[in-house]
C-alpha cells in the first residue's frame, strides 16, 4: 500500500506492481482518478494528511523514504503503535534498544531486504 500519488509513492507502488504484488493507493483527495499508473484499487479518502494514519494502521512494517513531514508523521504513528520502520534516505531516529527507533537502509534494495527480516521477526 502507497499515498497512491506520484514521485516516490509511484516508484513503489511500480516496485510492487513488478513484482506481482496488489497494490492499493490511500489517496489525500477525492479523485480515484489522480492514483498513480501501477495502483490496482485507489482509494480516495479526502482526508489529505489524515490518511497517514489509515496507511500506518493497516502496515505491518513501514518503508519511509525521503524527509518530508508527512512521511516524519508516519514514522511517528507507526513506532507509537510498535510497528517497525524502515528509513531511505529520510528521517534518523534512535531508540533505547534494537528497532525502538528507525531503522537505515542505504538504498532501496537493502530497505526492502530489511523490512523482509524485520517481517519476520514479527
Amino acid at each position: 500500500m502507497t499515498g497512491g500519488l506520484g514521485g516516490v509513492m509511484a516508484a513503489a507502488s511500480q516496485g510492487a506492481h513488478d513484482a506481482g504484488g496488489f497494490v492499493i493507493g490511500l489517496l489525500p483527495g477525492d479523485d480515484a482518478a489522480a492514483a498513480n499508473d501501477f495502483v490496482d484499487l485507489p482509494i480516495p479518502t479526502g482526508l489529505g494528511e489524515g490518511r497517514n494514519l489509515l496507511i500506518v494502521r493497516m502496515a505491518h512494517i513501514v518503508v519511509a523514504v525521503g524527509g518530508s513531514w508527512g512521511t516524519l508523521s508516519e514514522v511517528a504513528l507507526a513506532r507509537r503503535r510498535g510497528i517497525p520502520v524502515v528509513s531511505l534516505q529520510g528521517w534518523r531516529i534512535d531508540g533505547p534498544a534494537p528497532h525502538q527507533g528507525v531503522v537505515t537502509a542505504a538504498d532501496a534494495a537493502t530497505a526492502v531486504q530489511t523490512a523482509v527480516a524485520l517481517l519476520s521477526e514479527r
